[in-house]
C-alpha cells in the first residue's frame, strides 16, 4: 500500500470527497481560481493545495505530468520533508 492511500484511510468520507474533487480537477487542470494553490518557497515545481486542514501536496513534471506525492491534515510535520 503506497502512503497515498494510507493518509486517506484515516481520513473520513467527506474529506475523501473533498480530496477526490481536487485532484480530479488537478489533473483536468482546472485548479484556478477557487482553489488555495501556492507554491512551496524554494521549489519551481512542488505546489500545495489547501482546503480547510486538507494539504495536497504535488509535482509538477517537465512534461507536464503531475505526481502527488503527500495528502495529509496540517500539523506541525507537514512541509518538513519538502
Amino acid at each position: 500500500m503506497d502512503k497515498i492511500t494510507k493518509a486517506l484511510r484515516k481520513f473520513s468520507e467527506d474529506e475523501k470527497l473533498i480530496v477526490k474533487d481536487i485532484l480530479r480537477r488537478v489533473y483536468n487542470g482546472d485548479v484556478a481560481p477557487n482553489l488555495d494553490l501556492k507554491k512551496l518557497s524554494g521549489y519551481d515545481d512542488i505546489f500545495r493545495i489547501k482546503k480547510g486542514k486538507i494539504r495536497i501536496i504535488y509535482l509538477v513534471n517537465k512534461d507536464d505530468s503531475i505526481k502527488v506525492l503527500s495528502v495529509t491534515k496540517r500539523n506541525d510535520n507537514t512541509y518538513n520533508k519538502f
